[in-house]
């Protein structure tokens, strides 16, 4: 675990499925879609096996026992090189605990556990017009501008 002040970092595993689901609900209420992230939440089997992969990274920032930022990523073992990336692919604060560090101590968490891992970089998309996510990921890293695609799945 990371502290930072008051703040807690805490990298679930398996036995960490009632974190998890307050991270979706903090991913809900952050992102303002609170269907996509808790009408249809998969069973505590799955959750235990998603928690326990070691391609799956979920973090949760709690201060004084509650979730208030949350951060999933994925470990993406490369063909060209022994090498992975990290990507993240969600990351939320709540509104009420917002420029306080939050966001900045999660990255910071997951680039230490990169680091353990062996991975080479940690990668993030930002939308534009998210301009706190954008000042953020800029004041952290370096900016590609890239186009993102979603391909549908045939037969789905």
């Amino acid at each position: 675990m990371t502290h930072r002040t008051d703040l807690t970092i805490q990298h679930l595993g398996p036995a960490d499925t009632d974190v998890l689901h307050r991270m979706l609900d903090v991913f809900g209420q952050a992102f303002e879609d609170p269907d996509s992230y808790g009408h249809a939440r998969p069973g505590p089997a799955y959750l235990q096996r998603l928690l326990g992969s070691s391609t799956f990274i979920a973090l949760a920032a709690e201060q004084g026992g509650e979730v208030v930022g949350a951060l999933a990523a994925y470990e993406l073992p490369k063909f060209e090189q022994e090498r992975s990336e990290i990507y993240i692919y969600d990351l939320a604060v709540l509104a009420t605990h917002r420029r306080r560090g939050a966001a900045t101590a999660l990255i910071q968490h997951l680039q230490a556990l990169a680091a353990q891992r062996g991975a080479w970089v940690v990668f993030v998309q930002a939308d534009h017009g998210d301009d706190p996510a954008v000042a953020l990921y800029t004041k952290l890293g370096t900016r590609e501008d890239v186009m993102h695609f979603d391909l549908p799945v045939r037969g789905a």
